[in-house]
């Protein structure tokens, strides 16, 4: 069956006649968060049976999740295949309140969420990639995901959050499906989240980048770098033998970026590997000339694996000469360390029967 949230507002149009039902639709599904057709008040009966036999609302299911002490909360989704993904909401900064009373600022939230039921990349650090690939996400499954985490904690419908499509999977391995999401999440009507609230973290399939720089969709940019020779990034990315670092770089140097944004570069920073000084400084010249923004983020450990999580005072230290060098470069405040928060954690956790 298909899924409601699988359309723009237009398409939708298309479907509902007359047209404006799928307003009325949208405003039901993204103001209100409604879980059946039945709560729709102003749609007529023989209308809803239609929607009912054809569409269905909700296509994924919370099983598990967990609240960090931060406020970040991870999600583990199920799927109608039993297959399940997961994503997080980060609670980016907290709500203000005056002396008064009066809420001088709301919360500022990031929702990260997955393209993919796991992973073709195989990166060594993730645990994503254990499971090998199953399959992409529709529409649907990653729009669904947004719908349920603003539910589930009653954000309210005027209040914007940020995307980023870093959870499980490549997003743009599963091209066709994302562009089409970043479309339905932008839609006035509905979400309403601009697209250069939405970023797109790639582990850096140039072909593809190129491929949505030409789309110009004004969203923003983010590159899975992690090392600074290929020797290395093989090692990390094996996918980096086929689109290796320079055709990385090349095809960030044509992307459009927006005149007030920058290209992000995220680097994971693991212990002994990739945190010295002559690293830092091949990065430096490696990304002269590029509007961009390096984002270190500290290695989360996890059972099995043979990397260790860096000490502070190399972050800083690396931090530090490429600021000092002129590149805007900041350090990740890691966001729940006492829940599984690594990509894949709590999918694992599951599996293995842990609490």
């Amino acid at each position: 069956m298909q899924s409601i949230y699988d359309y723009t507002l237009d398409e939708l149009k298309e479907k509902l006649k007359p047209a404006f039902r799928a307003k009325q639709v949208y405003n039901w599904l993204y103001k209100k968060y409604v879980t059946s057709y039945e709560e729709m008040k102003n749609i007529p009966k023989d209308l809803k049976a239609n929607l009912e036999e054809n569409y269905a609302i909700d296509i994924l299911n919370i099983v598990k999740k967990e609240q960090s002490s931060d406020g970040s909360i991870k999600y583990l989704f199920s799927l109608h295949d039993g297959h399940t993904v997961e994503a997080v909401l980060l609670l980016m900064k907290k709500k203000k309140i005056a002396d008064d009373g009066k809420i001088e600022r709301s919360e500022k939230y990031t929702v990260c969420i997955s393209t993919q039921v796991g992973c073709k990349v195989g990166c060594t650090f993730c645990l994503t990639a254990k499971g090998g690939f199953v399959r992409n996400l529709t529409v649907g499954e990653i729009v669904n995901q947004i719908v349920q985490i603003k539910r589930d904690n009653e954000i309210d419908e005027n209040k914007s959050l940020n995307i980023v499509y870093m959870g499980m999977g490549e997003p743009l391995d599963n091209f066709d499906n994302f562009v089409h999401s970043v479309k339905v999440f932008s839609q006035e009507e509905g979400l309403s989240i601009n697209r250069r609230r939405q970023t797109v973290s790639t582990s850096g399939i140039s072909s593809k980048i190129e491929k949505l720089g030409q789309q110009d969709l004004g969203i923003q940019l983010a590159i899975s770098l992690h090392a600074v020779d290929d020797d290395l990034r093989s090692e990390l990315i094996p996918m980096n033998k086929a689109y290796n670092i320079q055709s990385i770089i090349d095809a960030v140097r044509s992307f459009p970026v927006d005149a007030r944004k920058k290209v992000m570069f995220e680097y994971l920073v693991i212990k002994d590997k990739n945190d010295d000084l002559t690293s830092a400084d091949k990065l430096l010249k490696m990304l002269n000339g590029i509007k961009a923004k390096v984002n270190l983020i500290y290695f989360n450990p996890y059972p099995g694996t043979t990397y260790q999580r860096p000490e502070s005072k190399s972050m800083i230290k690396f931090q530090n000469y490429l600021t000092s060098k002129g590149l805007l470069c900041t350090i990740r405040e890691s966001k729940g360390l006492d829940i599984s928060a690594a990509c894949g954690q709590l999918k694992e956790k599951e599996n293995n029967g842990s609490s």
